[in-house]
């Protein structure tokens, strides 16, 4: 694994040990931002389930001005901490240790709003929607935000989350990607 682009390109990235998480491949991490970018001109990035850090740190990597990685397993936040020290430049990053609603319920919408969403939760614990729906009714979306989903292909996501529609979709193998947008 590595960070495929911009100011960290080339990089190389750890996998969080064992067979809890699936590390999105290079492959589909580059299709991902050539589909919603490539590149940035600031923002700010949230990755609901963060594994290794690597889509986090790829967005900050092109252009996004800071991330906050949360994820509730201790061996992925040692890895995302080691990732995120990868980039050598921490303070862009903001790593949270814990379930991810509990999480976000403490997040301040006046501080805080969020224009790039990563959601890559385990393929057995698919609650996508919900949690776009709650980080909407929270406020914490940017109105133009992107969603970027990593599914299997039995999840089936709708074409329409509250205000966000369908943009792109794309199938790799196993893997589909959803990608939505802000009207």
């Amino acid at each position: 694994m590595r960070i495929v682009s911009g100011e960290f390109g080339g990089r190389r990235l750890k996998a969080v040990p064992g067979m809890k998480t699936r590390p999105t491949t290079d492959k589909v991490k580059e299709s991902i931002f050539n589909m919603i970018g490539p590149y940035f001109s600031g923002g700010t990035a949230l990755d609901l389930y963060g594994g290794s850090g690597g889509l986090a740190i790829e967005s900050v990597s092109r252009g996004m001005e800071h991330a906050v990685i949360i994820d509730r397993q201790y061996q992925a936040i040692k890895t995302i901490t080691d990732n995120v020290a990868v980039a050598k430049q921490p303070e862009k990053f903001e790593i949270k240790k814990g379930d991810s609603n509990q999480i976000i319920d403490h997040m301040d919408s006046s501080k805080t709003k969020f224009d790039l969403l990563l959601l890559d939760p385990p393929y057995k614990q698919q609650k996508i929607v919900k949690d776009i729906n709650k980080l909407v009714e929270l406020n914490l979306l940017a109105d133009d935000a992107v969603i970027v989903c990593e599914t299997n292909q039995e999840a089936k996501l709708p074409d329409e989350i509250d205000n966000f529609k369908l943009w792109k979709r794309q199938d790799y193998g196993i893997t589909e990607v959803s990608i939505y947008r802000g009207e």
